[in-house]
């Protein structure tokens, strides 16, 4: 039987070094996926969420679930890819599969159906438009596009993970949007 999050949480807190294993194995390509969605660079993100699971069990003390595990968790990653950013002041450009989870455009041509080369071709020039107007955000709106499109979470998830209102979350996704819109009318 699957043992909970907070089962874990308490186990890990007790020197369970397994438990924490457990919780890093749930949730270690979503952080991955949320890391590399922010800093276009999959080792880089590696590392971020490397950083991430450091800092979670270093914390684990200071984790009063309040919220979910995984969205204290989350709100670790984006602040680490955050830092990151801001240390590095680089924003490689890449493919949409550095993004979406390690799929590469053959399998998103597969999934889609595309076999015309001409649908290829147009999909993947739109996967890179929309990597690129992504790219081109702040990191807060980079967070919530991500976190609310790419993850799914909700507004209130988002408002935890970004340690921000839930009227400044629909802000900065209502912003974040409509720059995406304008850099991509022509696609849409």
């Amino acid at each position: 039987m699957e043992r909970s999050d907070q089962e874990l949480v308490r186990a890990s807190r007790r020197g369970d070094r397994d438990a924490f294993r457990e919780l890093v194995e749930r949730y270690e390509r979503k952080v991955v996926s949320i890391a590399v969605g922010m800093v276009h660079n999959r080792e880089d993100a590696v590392e971020i969420a490397q950083e991430t699971f450091v800092k979670a069990y270093e914390n684990l003390v200071r984790f009063k679930g309040e919220s979910s595990f995984y969205t204290w968790l989350y709100r670790i990653v984006v602040n680490r890819a955050i830092d990151f950013q801001r240390r590095e002041r680089r924003h490689p450009t890449v493919g949409l599969e550095d993004w979406s989870g390690g799929e590469g455009y053959e399998e998103l041509l597969k999934e889609e159906r595309l076999t015309d080369p001409y649908q290829q071709a147009q999909a993947r020039e739109v996967g890179e438009r929309v990597s690129a107007a992504i790219d081109e955000l702040t990191p807060d709106h980079k967070a919530v596009i991500l976190l609310r499109e790419v993850e799914g979470l909700s507004y209130d998830e988002i408002s935890r993970v970004m340690q921000c209102s839930k009227g400044t979350v629909m802000s900065r996704l209502h912003y974040a949007r409509k720059k995406l819109q304008r850099k991509l009318k022509d696609c849409l």
